[in-house]
């Protein structure tokens, strides 16, 4: 006799119930919206964090250092008050495109710009600006227009010195042939003033005493990153 063939068995496949995954979710709507959430607070706090760290770091003695009134961006209605104090001594670290140089700033000779630099400074004035000016013997920033004929919407008065002299590393203010200080333009001397040498007062208001490599380097492309403010 023949045996009778046996179907042979299929495996048992479980259906998974569709209807019941879409209602899991259904049930947990909120975790999507709870995730989207969650990563914009985490980019909002990144950004404020960042703009922090950006912002310029003042030191406790210039706290209350306030700003004539504003009425364009850089540019103000008359000169800076005054914050500085004669008890303290004053640096300028400025980070730019090329490095760091610092300045040691001049109050007991140039009480006035040295001020008005401070408070510039301190507000992010110079963050951003050009060098729009390189020469040999020269570099000069602080030109919110970039072209050498801005500035805050003041001028500064004349403040004479006779020491220090200028030469390498001096630090003054720019003008106008024939016209007044300027109120943010400021440059550093990276060689010997040519001939005929300084016609007129440029209100020598500090010294580079670190960095002058990175002065030597700077060109019409280099920016001023910031300037922080340390007083002893």
């Amino acid at each position: 006799m023949s045996k009778a063939k046996v179907a042979a068995r299929r495996p048992v496949v479980q259906e998974t119930d569709e209807a019941e995954l879409p209602e899991a979710w259904r049930r947990r709507a909120w975790a999507p919206i709870l995730i989207v959430a969650i990563l914009i607070a985490v980019v909002l706090g990144a950004g404020v964090l960042v703009n922090k760290a950006l912002e310029p770091q003042v030191p406790a003695a210039l706290a209350g250092c306030k700003t004539s009134t504003q009425i364009a961006p850089h540019t103000f209605i008359g000169p800076q008050p005054m914050c500085i104090t004669a008890d303290h001594t004053y640096q300028a670290t400025v980070k730019t495109t090329q490095g760091a140089f610092v300045i040691q700033l001049h109050p007991e000779i140039a009480p006035v710009t040295v001020n008005n630099f401070i408070v510039l400074a301190t507000h992010g004035y110079y963050n951003g600006l050009t060098f729009w000016k390189s020469e040999d013997w020269v570099v000069q920033g602080g030109d919110p227009r970039g072209d050498g004929r801005g500035g805050p919407g003041y001028s500064l008065p004349d403040e004479p010195n006779t020491a220090p002299g200028w030469g390498l590393a001096a630090v003054g203010m720019a003008r106008v042939p024939g016209g007044a200080v300027n109120g943010s333009q400021f440059f550093v001397e990276k060689g010997v003033w040519p001939d005929p040498g300084p016609n007129a007062i440029y209100n020598r208001f500090g010294t580079v005493i670190s960095g002058m490599d990175k002065v030597q380097l700077l060109t019409g492309t280099d920016t001023i990153t910031s300037i922080t403010i340390k007083v002893s």
